[in-house]
C-alpha cells in the first residue's frame, strides 16, 4: 500500500514500505512537524487585487501553510485573499506586514464557512484557528487575541486595569489630548469618582490619606470662566449654611450663562425666599422673603433691622395743620377734657351743613403719582351712635399753574359714633382718591376734607370733631434723590 499524507504534508508510510529510505523520510517529517510547531515564514502578496493560494507540499518541508507563524508582506494595491485547502486543521499566528490601505482576507479555498479579514488600516497580528470542521464549508475562527505590544495602539474590551500608571495625558479617539496629567511630588490628595445609583448623579470628591478638609480647585486658563451648564446650582451640604465668597480681595460676580434671570434661594427653594436679578434693560432686583419674613440688613454697628422698601406709606395731617375753608369752613376748637390732661385740638364739622377744611402738602418725590386713601381720626361731641360721612378730594399744581382749579373726585368713608363723648375713634381706610391736575414730582397738592352732612345717610346728630387724618400713598422709588 502506498504512503498517505496529512493536510499539512506529513508522510504516513505503511508497514514494509520505503525500505532503506525511512531515515531520510522520517527526518523530513520531523522537519515538517517542527515548522508546524513553531516555524516562521514570510509570504509576499504584493500587487493588485488577487487571490494567493497556499498549497501543501506532500512529504516536503517549506510549504507556507505548514508554518506556525506567517507574515504577509509586500506593497498591496488592491484587496487581497489568501486561501488554504479544505482539510487543513491547525492554528496560526499571522502578522499583516503589508503596506497599502486594502483589506486582507484569510479563508478556506471554497465553501461558505467563516473567514477572517484585516481591515484597510489594520496592520496588526491575529491568532487564527483553521477548524476543518466541515468537509465542504469549514470555518476560519479569529480568537480575538491579537498581539499586544508596548508601543502599538491597542483596543482593550472588558479589561480591568488594577492600579494603572498613566503618563502625562489621556488621548481621545482622534489621538488629541483629552486629559493632561501633572505629577506632584509627595502627592497625598486626589479625586475620587463614584457612580450614582438610579435617580442619583455621580460624585466627584477630593480625598486624601491624612488631610480632613481638602478643596477642589478649578482653574481656567487666563481670563476664562468656570461655566456650570445647569438650570440650578446648589451650594453647601445638607446641614451647614452655604457661603459664596471671592478667592482673595477681588469682587465676587455671579452671572447666568445666557439671557435667563438669576435666582438665589436656599435648600432648593424649599421654605426659602428668593433674590431675583432680572435680565433686562433697567431690570429690577427683587428680594422676596418667604411667607411673613422680612428683608433685613445690618449696619456698621451690627444692628439688624428690616429694610425699608417702596410701597404703601402714611403721612399724619393733624387738625392744626388744616384750616377751615373761606366758604362753609369747619370751626377750629380746643376741647378741654380734664385740667392738665390732653386737650383736643379739633375741627368741628356741623351735623346739618356740609362744611370743609383744607391743607396743602408737597408729597415726596418717591410717590408714584397715583391715587391716595385716607383714614379720619375724630371724636364725637355727643353720645349718638349714628353714621357720619367724611370725604376727601385733591388737586395738584405744578410750577406756574394757577391755584384756581377744581378739586378732583372725592372718595368718602362712613363711621358710626362710638357713643361716648371725648373718645378717640378712627374710620376705616377709604377707597381711592384720584388727584386732579396730572400730578408730577415737586407739585403742590391741595386737599379738601369735608363732612357730607347733606347726605341723608349722614345721621350723626352732633358735631364731628376731627383730630386729623392719616393719608396713605404709594412709593415706587427707594428714596427722594
Amino acid at each position: 500500500m502506498a504512503s498517505t499524507y496529512t493536510g499539512l504534508g506529513v508522510q504516513l508510510m505503511t508497514t514494509g514500505e520505503k525500505a532503506g529510505t525511512w531515515g531520510t523520510l522520517t527526518n523530513t517529517n520531523w522537519n515538517i512537524i517542527e515548522q508546524i510547531a513553531g516555524g516562521y515564514v514570510e509570504e509576499d502578496i504584493n500587487g493588485g487585487a488577487q487571490t494567493t493560494t497556499l498549497t501543501v507540499n506532500d512529504g516536503t518541508a517549506g510549504a507556507t501553510l505548514a508554518h506556525r507563524v506567517i507574515k504577509f508582506t509586500g506593497a498591496i494595491t488592491g484587496n487581497q485573499i489568501v486561501t488554504i485547502p479544505l482539510d487543513v486543521q491547525t492554528f496560526y499566528f499571522i502578522d499583516n506586514g503589508t503596506t497599502g490601505a486594502y483589506t486582507v482576507q484569510f479563508k478556506y479555498a471554497s465553501g461558505s464557512g467563516g473567514t477572517v479579514t484585516w481591515a484597510t488600516t489594520d496592520k496588526g497580528n491575529k491568532i487564527i484557528y483553521a477548524a476543518a470542521d466541515d468537509g465542504t464549508n469549514p470555518n476560519i475562527i479569529d480568537f480575538g487575541m491579537g498581539n499586544v505590544t508596548l508601543t502599538g495602539t491597542e483596543t482593550l474590551t472588558n479589561k480591568t486595569l488594577t492600579t494603572p500608571i498613566i503618563g502625562t495625558s489621556i488621548l481621545d479617539t482622534n489621538s488629541n489630548e483629552l486629559i493632561k496629567i501633572t505629577a506632584t511630588g509627595s502627592a497625598e490628595n486626589e479625586f475620587t469618582i463614584a457612580a450614582g445609583a438610579s435617580g442619583a448623579g455621580p460624585t466627584l470628591s477630593s480625598t486624601g490619606s491624612s488631610d480632613s478638609n481638602i478643596d477642589i480647585n478649578i482653574t481656567p486658563a487666563g481670563t476664562g470662566d468656570v461655566v456650570l451648564a445647569a438650570d440650578t446650582v446648589k451650594v453647601g451640604d445638607a446641614a451647614a449654611a452655604a457661603t459664596l465668597t471671592s478667592n482673595g480681595a477681588g469682587t465676587l460676580t455671579v452671572t447666568t450663562g445666557g439671557t435667563e434671570d438669576l435666582v438665589l434661594s436656599t435648600n432648593s427653594g424649599t421654605n426659602s425666599g428668593t433674590i431675583t436679578i432680572t435680565d433686562a434693560a433697567n431690570g429690577n432686583i427683587t428680594i422676596a422673603p418667604n411667607g411673613t419674613g422680612e428683608v433685613q440688613a445690618t449696619d456698621q454697628a451690627d444692628a439688624t433691622a428690616a429694610v425699608k422698601i417702596a410701597g404703601k406709606e402714611t403721612i399724619w395731617i393733624p387738625s392744626v395743620a388744616m384750616y377751615g375753608s373761606e366758604t362753609n369752613g369747619a370751626d377750629a376748637q380746643q376741647v378741654e377734657t380734664t385740667a392738665t390732661r390732653p386737650d383736643l385740638k379739633v375741627l368741628d364739622f356741623d351735623a346739618s351743613t356740609a362744611e370743609y377744611a383744607q391743607f396743602a402738602i408737597a408729597l415726596p418725590k418717591s410717590w408714584n403719582l397715583g391715587t391716595v386713601t385716607f383714614q379720619v381720626f375724630w371724636s364725637p361731641s355727643n353720645t349718638n351712635t349714628d353714621n357720619c360721612i367724611f370725604g376727601l378730594q385733591g388737586v395738584s399744581c405744578t410750577e406756574g399753574d394757577t391755584a384756581d382749579v377744581v378739586f378732583g373726585t372725592a372718595a368718602e368713608v362712613t363711621d358710626a359714633g362710638i357713643g361716648t363723648v371725648e373718645d378717640v375713634q378712627m374710620t376705616a381706610e377709604s377707597g381711592a382718591v384720584t388727584i386732579a391736575g396730572s400730578p408730577a414730582d415737586d407739585d403742590q397738592t391741595f386737599f379738601q376734607l369735608y363732612r357730607d352732612a347733606a347726605d341723608g345717610s349722614d345721621t350723626f346728630t352732633g358735631d364731628a370733631r376731627v383730630l386729623g387724618i392719616k393719608l396713605f400713598y404709594t412709593t415706587d422709588e427707594a428714596n427722594d434723590g
